[in-house]
């Protein structure tokens, strides 16, 4: 069967250009040349589809389950075309008929399934377990509208203050002209609708019931396949709601939260900033938990599997805290409907489920009242129930109970628990959870914890959006390192070689151009092709510190504005969503936007400096974007950021890091040595015991106003966010909130590593005017960062924890 089916994908391949005629005709009723190209993007995916239609599937005895809520694929007919070895014949074929592939596969709309590290991680192991021959599929939900489309735009209840405003002092309004005019926007929400009639989810025949408490739904599973670099091919399994109604949502993203019979897939994370949020939360969660239970039974079944030795046969990955249900989801199956005891029911899903962390912030744990989950999936809580008095029968401390004094359920600790294996994702993350976060569980179980350093997929992250360095990289050392990424290493013997080091600075410039001119497309903003590309693109958050940067810019502005001009001009670029109820992140991308415009409308300034925050950054805005990038931003709190994955992107593709000793960095760090990295900021130990202090309220405690008034830079940066300039053009709400936080909390220390953030960053951008060294610093990045591969970290889990 394997013979005929390598076969008729042979046949396939090798009749490529008839193939696309053929179906050009068949669906078109055109001949190819003659297809719009929207048309013709269709087409190639459905090429695509019927090569993977007859490709082989990947087999073996067990089976991986990863199951995740989110799994930010990105779009999916480059990559694909790549890993089957087609993307250039394909090329030259649809040239050969007037067609641009590249263009084509603009064309394509990108899957809203994930938010941002998270998720993308979770999209780069499914590409390579595919492409290690693994057997293992991801398991998540089938979004309408993902997390939400991020538009700038003004608010209609600013647009009402302008005007109040205007007429309080006696300004007068022109008819036809928008109050508004010349003033900053804020993040607003939009639906982003992603799913078309052609595109690459095929729907399955498989339906599960799902009960709660006072509902039942039903599900149906679709497919995304998922082709590893020339091998077979996995799935990504996606559970929509049979009875989903896209029309309760009604303004932005808001829609009717207790609907649940209609709402459990429309978003990925809904706002949780009330109880109905808290409860469709769960809600959402226990449908993930339920029907990848029930696909794992229904599997293990239908290959005739003992379930007593399911973990002979399954292994299944949680993938953050969300799918955590599936625990005692799987035992209560199990004791329920194939009548095992509970105590054998508990032994086999333990010896089954494997348990990643992905965050240091207490907040991010997630814990829910048991009472919600009572009121949402109460057949589960005399299961939960049982899981913690086992645990508390043992064990005394607090700290390690799943149900705490307060009734609330710790959904890590049922993991930890119940899990065979407990995974950090970088070294420094691991380290910290094995001796401050998760101490008490490192001390009971301390043969289940072990590092797992995060890794990207090089097909998409190098050969896919950066074709010219790959190419240079095989002139250079041939093509080893697309299967084996460690070959990178061999560049340096090339350390000082001028051609290979022109060579990437060629490569580097022609990304600036490409990235320059889709920007003034896509944003109508004009970039500097000879400036230094600064860029931050990352999920908004505090820890990220996004807001130091701006901080920094704020100090150029006003050296620029005193005379004191950089010898090349920057461009500093952001990219990234805030959540709708995270208001300080919304601050912070309000003040950026507000940086923008007050520097673009400055005659002087904007000779010297650019600042653009993109919108509705994506996974495709990446791909440009990193290819492009000379400073590579990766400023979080040292002891806050797990990993990071955007450092790995970067560093590949020939960027140099600013970065604190925190997640991934520390590692980036050994393997380029000082000399080709720029770091600053306390270290974790530091950090930890600050917040020590904060918390024991002792009198050394972490004071931001100490630095505000210590320093001339701090007090001069965070002065101007409520100054007269900031105040006319942005909304006073946003920005005086922001400057609040930062002088009366602060709590991921900004001010803490503020002026050393000045400092070093100003070191960097002088060196950058030594281009011999900085050459030498990008081909350096480049050949050490094979480590950071997805197929190293992959066959790390498999030899260590899955054993498939």
């Amino acid at each position: 069967m394997a013979f005929q089916s390598n076969l008729q994908k042979d046949v396939l391949i090798m009749n490529l250009e008839d193939q696309v005629k053929q179906l050009a005709t068949e669906l078109y009723d055109r001949e190819l040349a003659e297809l719009e190209d929207h048309e013709a993007c269709h087409v190639v995916m459905a090429v695509v589809k019927r090569i993977l239609s007859v490709s082989d599937r990947i087999e073996g005895e067990k089976k991986l389950y990863y199951v995740s809520m989110e799994f930010l694929i990105g779009k999916l007919l480059a990559n694909n075309l790549l890993n089957l070895g087609i993307y250039q014949r394909m090329e030259k074929i649809l040239a050969g008929h007037g067609k641009n592939l590249a263009e084509l596969c603009e064309l394509e709309p990108e899957p809203s399934l994930g938010n941002g590290g998270l998720g993308r991680l979770a999209a780069c192991f499914l590409d390579s377990i595919a492409t290690l021959g693994l057997k293992g599929d991801g398991v998540g939900l089938l979004y309408h509208y993902g997390l939400f489309k991020q538009v700038f735009a003004y608010r209609e209840e600013d647009r009402k203050k302008a005007i109040a405003s205007a007429k309080t002092n006696k300004v007068k309004l022109t008819k036809g002209v928008d109050v508004m005019a010349g003033r900053a926007p804020v993040q607003t929400a939009e639906p982003n609708n992603w799913i078309e009639p052609v595109a690459w989810v095929n729907r399955s025949d498989v339906t599960f019931d799902v009960h709660f408490g006072k509902h039942t739904v039903t599900s149906r599973l679709y497919d995304i396949d998922v082709i590893g670099y020339e091998n077979g091919v996995n799935r990504l399994r996606l559970f929509d709601l049979e009875s989903v109604d896209e029309e309760l949502v009604q303004m932005g993203i808001d829609f009717d939260k207790k609907s649940i019979t209609k709402n459990l897939t429309l978003f990925l994370y809904p706002d949780d900033s009330d109880v109905a949020g808290n409860l469709l939360r769960i809600y959402q969660e226990y449908f993930l938990a339920a029907n990848a239970a029930q696909l794992v039974i229904q599997e293990m079944k239908e290959r005739k599997y003992d379930l007593r030795y399911l973990y002979d046969h399954a292994v299944i990955q949680i993938n953050d805290t969300h799918p955590t249900l599936i625990i005692p989801e799987l035992i209560r199956i199990l004791v329920e409907d194939k009548a095992f005891t509970l105590d054998d029911a508990i032994e086999v899903v333990a010896k089954t489920c494997a348990y990643t962390n992905h965050t240091i912030l207490a907040e991010a744990l997630e814990k829910w009242p048991l009472k919600y989950i009572r009121k949402v999936v109460p057949q589960l809580v005399p299961y939960i129930r049982s899981l913690d008095r086992k645990v508390k029968a043992v064990h005394k401390d607090p700290a390690v109970h799943i149900i705490d004094e307060n009734n609330v359920v710790h959904m890590a600790h049922l993991d930890i628990h119940y899990g065979f294996s407990i995974n950090g994702v970088a070294a420094l993350h691991t380290d910290i959870l094995k001796e401050a976060e998760l101490a008490p569980f490192y001390k009971l179980y301390p043969e289940k914890f072990n590092n797992k350093t995060n890794g990207i997929t090089f097909r998409r992250w190098l050969m896919g959006c950066n074709p010219e360095l790959a190419d240079l990289i095989s002139q250079t050392i041939g093509n080893g390192w697309k299967k084996d990424a460690l070959q990178l290493e061999r560049l340096m013997d090339f350390a000082d070689d001028e051609g290979v080091l022109d060579g990437i600075v060629a490569v580097k410039k022609q990304k600036k151009r490409e990235l320059a001119a889709y920007i003034r497309e896509k944003e109508g903003v004009v970039l500097r092709e000879d400036s230094i590309f600064d860029i931050q693109i990352k999920r908004f958050h505090e820890y990220k510190r996004q807001q130091m940067n701006a901080l920094y810019i704020i100090h150029k502005y006003k050296e620029i504005k005193a005379g004191n001009y950089p010898s090349t001009h920057l461009t500093f670029i952001f990219g990234g969503k805030a959540a709708p109820a995270y208001t300080i992140a919304q601050d912070i991308i309000h003040l950026l936007l507000v940086l923008q415009k007050i520097i673009e409308n400055d005659k002087v300034v904007r000779k010297y400096m650019t600042v653009l925050m993109v919108e509705n950054y994506n996974v495709s805005y990446a791909e440009k974007l990193i290819p492009a990038c000379d400073v590579s931003e990766q400023i979080s709190l040292a002891s806050k950021e797990a990993s990071g994955t955007g450092n790995m992107k970067f560093m590949l593709n020939g960027a140099v890091t600013i970065g604190t000793f925190d997640g991934a960095n520390v590692e980036i760090h050994e393997l380029v040595g000082d000399d080709h990295i720029y770091t600053f900021g306390k270290d974790k130990d530091t950090v930890i015991e600050l917040y020590r202090r904060v918390i024991a309220g002792e009198q050394d405690k972490y004071r931001p106003k100490m630095f505000y008034r210590n320093s001339k830079n701090i007090r001069r940066a965070v002065n101007f966010i409520i100054g007269k300039k900031a105040m006319k053009i942005g909304n006073p709400e946003n920005l005086t909130r922001l400057y609040n936080e930062l002088l009366s909390k602060d709590w991921f220390m900004t001010l803490l590593d503020l002026d050393e953030y000045i400092e070093v960053k100003e070191r960097m951008f002088a060196d950058y005017e030594n281009q011999k060294r900085w050459k030498k610093m990008m081909l350096v990045n480049i050949a050490k960062a094979g480590f950071f591969s997805s197929d190293r970290t992959i066959a790390d889990y498999n030899e260590d924890i899955w054993k498939l």
